[in-house]
């Protein structure tokens, strides 16, 4: 069986910055080619409980952007064929100017960006600002869009675009369907590479969505096997690493 692409999620300097860094080695070890490095944010309209807990948790320590972003650079600096985007909300792009914040994490390695509350039409800039620093905006679709709008954004000229599977936050199981499969098939029409995910969580069911994405996306799972083995960095290493294999179907 070929190797499934995978986008593993991450919060940046969950619990620590020392062991979302153990994590973040453990992804890239196990096989995943993309992380998504959300930057920790107070009021999330996407994630669901696990990933909102660990901002709480981050925030509460005091972490902020620039923090994240140094931990962005490390990993970057470690790793530099690993493709990094960041995910994030709106107003922390905005609020110190979406070009400027385009300009800066380009130079620390970040090749794209995931903004969910950014209409891909009234974006505030940040598709053209990510094009003039060699990075990609990557706009974020669900099953909940009417077909009408879901068929102006797979016609927009977006590279890639964010299919989330299904309507709500993220952490729950997820059920993969002919609706599902239709829903892929439509937000990649007009020639945009998809990146499928929320509430994936195995290797069954990457194995079932692979054919009909670019990558995998998977996010919670890791954040909750990060608080489970906080305590053992070894144990982190090791469960995040197998998590890793088992969906991209390199497990033995």
């Amino acid at each position: 069986m070929n190797k499934i692409k995978l986008m593993s999620h991450l919060v940046a300097g969950f619990p620590t910055d020392e062991l979302a860094l153990t994590a973040a080695r453990a992804m890239i070890a196990g096989g995943a080619e993309i992380l998504e490095i959300q930057l920790p944010f107070s009021d999330p309209s996407a994630d669901g409980p696990a990933i909102q807990d660990a901002c709480t948790c981050v925030l509460n320590g005091g972490y902020r952007t620039q923090n994240a972003l140094d931990f962005i650079s490390k990993i970057h600096e470690e790793s530099p064929k690993t493709t990094i985007y960041i995910m994030s909300y709106g107003s922390l792009i905005y609020t110190p100017g979406v070009k400027s914040f385009c300009e800066k994490v380009a130079k620390i390695g970040v090749r794209g960006m995931i903004i969910p509350d950014f209409p891909f039409d009234f974006d505030e800039g940040l598709t053209n600002a990510c094009k003039e620093n060699g990075m990609v905006n990557i706009p974020v679709c669900a099953p909940s869009m009417s077909g009408e709008r879901l068929k102006k954004m797979a016609n927009f000229g977006f590279p890639y675009i964010y299919a989330a599977l299904r309507t709500g936050i993220t952490g729950s199981d997820t059920k993969i369907d002919e609706n599902t499969i239709e829903f892929l098939k439509k937000a990649g029409e007009g020639g945009s590479k998809i990146y499928g995910g929320f509430g994936i969580t195995n290797g069954e069911q990457s194995k079932i969505l692979a054919p009909f994405v670019d990558a995998v996306v998977a996010g919670s799972v890791f954040v909750r096997l990060i608080k489970e083995n906080q305590g053992d960095k070894n144990a982190l290493f090791n469960a995040v690493k197998a998590k890793c294999e088992e969906i991209t179907g390199q497990s033995a």
